[in-house]
């Protein structure tokens, strides 16, 4: 029976699933790799995002809770678990709000021919810090426009730029070798490989909308198709895009920052064309972050309301449910991370985007690890529960393609934090540092929240997984 409240549609969960996961910023870095980036982009959907999609279409579909992937490795692994992954979770985001601000005042100044000095720079990253926290203030159902209109743009600006960069090649010749060698991985490419976890990023998200399933009207079925359809579109939106800089800019010249906008720029100058595509460029920034918002603050302030989260994640509930502390929280945190660039070091001030961005997709891949070992303790644990959807192997074959982005997630956080040259220790060590600094406040954060709880939650045992069932058979 309908609740009365407005529900999305599936049309809205698509589009927020390409809103959340496909990220045009994330494009260029993927094509710096050169024409191996296919070969990779290829061998990822197989082995990661095709068994991740499939686990996450399976735990959304069973367990249809607030929390997402947090109760989700909570049941599976505990509460010890459950506060690490929903802190990990949580701080990519304010870093990552933080990374994107510092692209606004670059772009600005390209498309206005105005070059911000740093104190306007600070008050343009600001501004954009704290409109994301406006936007994060409406419900999901009530934003349709943003999540709908955000997609259309995305897709709209990667096609465009595709498209731009094929005819480009065309009239001009392809800016990279086009030899059917360059497309092979070059597994002694350490820069490369270090952007590899960029792609592995580009495919994290989907698990967001298991936190809409309220504002759902048939998640069970919504769920699953969604995963399938967008994860297929998203893969063909970067592969399009990906090519299309590859074929304007040299590998070698692309810049991880800007790379799509200097590719754009490379092909139109300073035209028009060029100018429309770097405003609906920055509209994706603002709609790409009120989006995970949506996710990432109904985990903070479901894992606070379980005393894995420090309590004023729970706080400021608006009347319309929204967690307006958390949404303060993460908009003081990316506002103080963004004085960084105030430090006088070069490594830190000069390459403050990489820095950042790095930092919070380590955090985010850190966060999918405990998913799959919950995963399959919640297969044990559980096993008389009514699964819609099934990830399609048992026994042996499961665990392997289980242990397979385990082992991808962990290789791709060796690459974006270890140095393995000389000229990667610069940039490499702030954000070593850094990411230490965060994850030891993590461990002081997950034991002082805990001291709010009564017990500590070992996790969904096979006693308890019965009872639930009987509870909600009682209730039906």
């Amino acid at each position: 029976m309908s609740d009365g409240k407005k529900k999305l549609s599936f049309l809205t969960v698509i589009s927020t699933i390409i809103c959340v996961v496909f990220v045009c910023e994330a494009a260029a870095p993927a094509a710096a790799i050169g024409n191996q980036q296919f070969f990779w982009w290829i061998f990822l959907i197989l082995t990661f995002l095709l068994p991740y999609g499939m686990v996450v279409a399976e735990l959304g579909t069973t367990y249809d809770g607030e929390g997402g992937i947090y109760d989700w490795v909570r049941d599976g692994l505990g509460d010890k678990w459950g506060a690490r992954i929903s802190y990990y979770y949580w701080v990519n985001y304010p870093l990552w709000i933080a990374s994107l601000a510092t692209m606004f005042p670059d772009i600005l100044g390209m498309v206005f021919g105005v070059e911000f000095n740093l104190i306007a720079k600070i008050g343009i990253d600001l501004a954009f810090v704290w409109i994301v926290y406006l936007m994060g203030r409406s419900k999901a159902a009530d934003s349709e426009w943003v999540l709908n209109g955000g997609a259309i743009i995305k897709v709209a600006v990667a096609v465009i730029v595709g498209a731009l960069g094929i005819w480009y090649a065309m009239e001009n010749g392809f800016a990279n070798d086009m030899s059917a060698a360059t497309f092979l991985p070059e597994l002694t490419n350490t820069n490369a490989l270090g952007y590899l976890s960029i792609i592995i990023f580009n495919f994290m998200g989907f698990e967001v909308i298991c936190t809409m399933t309220d504002d759902m009207a048939d998640p069970a079925r919504d769920i699953p198709k969604a995963i399938i359809v967008g994860g297929l579109s998203i893969a063909v939106i970067y592969l399009f895009a990906g090519f299309g800089i590859g074929a304007a800019v040299s590998a070698d010249s692309i810049d991880p920052d800007y790379g799509m906008i200097y590719a754009v720029q490379t092909i139109v100058g300073d035209s028009m064309i060029f100018k429309v595509i770097c405003i609906a460029f920055l509209i994706t920034l603002f709609a790409n972050m009120a989006a995970w918002s949506f996710g990432v603050n109904s985990v903070a302030r479901y894992a606070a309301e379980h005393g894995n989260m420090p309590k004023v994640f729970a706080s400021m509930i608006s009347d319309d449910d929204m967690p307006n502390g958390a949404n303060l929280v993460n908009a003081i945190v990316a506002s103080l991370v963004l004085c960084l660039q105030l430090v006088p070091i070069d490594a830190i001030s000069n390459g403050v985007f990489w820095m950042l961005f790095g930092t919070s997709v380590v955090f985010l891949l850190l966060t999918y690890i405990p998913m799959f070992p919950a995963f399959l303790n919640l297969r044990k644990n559980d096993p008389n529960r009514e699964r819609i959807f099934t990830f399609p192997f048992k026994g042996a074959m499961m665990k392997v393609m289980l242990a397979i982005p385990c082992i991808e997630l962990i290789l791709a956080i060796v690459a974006t934090l270890i140095p393995f040259s000389v000229d990667e220790i610069g940039d490499k060590v702030p954000m070593i540092v850094i990411f230490i600094v965060l994850l030891l406040i993590g461990e002081v954060v997950r034991v002082v929240s805990a001291k709010g709880r009564e017990t500590e939650y070992k996790g969904l045992t096979p006693e308890l997984a019965a009872q639930r069932l009987a509870e909600e058979s009682e209730e039906d």
